[in-house]
């Protein structure tokens, strides 16, 4: 990582590439979410159960007092288990009143949200996501362009660099908008988890995920968020033979891949 920070301005970590009850339960991959540092901002992003963990085992370490913000893209606990932890964290355990949290309207209800009433005091701010929404936490400049098609409210979040758009698309059902919405991604960032398509379930399956990365051709595309039947079929290996068979530049995150921003198209991810 700090190779990639002598390379670029910022980076985005991949903590965690779990996706799905049963990957995150067991483990089989880390659920704790992405960190994003440019310049000098640091948000955390979907922290999932072991983020506050998996942060400060992090080589190098992630300095938890840092952070400037929180983003959940909605309140499943595979994306938010942690987040009132980290809501400690940014508040050196509400001792001292900062941080923001940018979350839809459902994680912070009273009765079925996800942020407890006590945390939220620890707060600077809260923002409340909606469709078509815009934001800046310090350095960082992001949209939330597209309200997603999911059990409960979900976002994606297109994250606004001078040289290079990351859009992370999250969980979603797969619909025709999400080509014309993240048709200008630089980096197209894909929860992927199922193998096969699951009609039934509101999320994406590896030919769904391709055939967006097909039609909306962003410079690299990055798939994550893995279920069971994605990883009985070798994340890795799926990689290496797409990337021959179908000449499309994908990676397949693993625990721990650095995504350097702004992104090189001449370094493969």
């Amino acid at each position: 990582m700090d190779k990639v920070l002598e390379r670029g301005e910022g980076f985005l970590k991949f903590l965690g590439t779990a996706g799905a009850r049963f990957v995150m339960i067991r483990q089989l991959r880390s659920s704790a979410g992405l960190w994003l540092r440019y310049k000098s901002t640091n948000i955390i992003i979907d922290p999932g159960p072991g983020s506050l963990v998996r942060c400060n085992s992090s080589r190098p370490k992630l300095d938890l007092s840092s952070l400037d913000a929180i983003i959940l893209t909605h309140k499943h606990l595979d994306h938010s288990g942690d987040v009132n932890v980290m809501i400690e964290a940014i508040s050196e355990g509400g001792f001292r009143k900062r941080g923001k949290l940018v979350a839809p309207q459902d994680a912070l209800d009273e009765k079925e949200g996800v942020v407890f009433s006590y945390t939220k005091k620890f707060l600077e701010e809260i923002i409340v996501m909606e469709e078509g929404k815009e934001y800046r936490i310090a350095d960082v400049r992001f949209i939330t362009p597209l309200k997603n098609i999911h059990s409960v409210d979900t976002y994606g979040v297109k994250f606004l660099f001078p040289q290079t758009t990351v859009s992370l698309v999250s969980d979603t059902k797969y619909f025709p908008r999400l080509v014309d919405i993240y048709k200008d991604s630089t980096v197209l960032i894909l929860n992927v988890v199922f193998y096969q398509k699951r009609s039934e379930y509101e999320h994406l399956s590896l030919e769904e995920a391709l055939e967006l990365v097909k039609k909306i051709k962003p410079e690299l595309a990055v798939f994550t968020h893995f279920g069971m039947s994605m990883l009985r079929a070798k994340p890795h290996l799926l990689e290496e033979k797409i990337r021959k068979e179908l000449k499309l530049n994908i990676k397949f995150a693993y625990d721990g891949f650095t995504l350097e921003i702004p992104y090189r198209k001449d370094k493969r991810g």
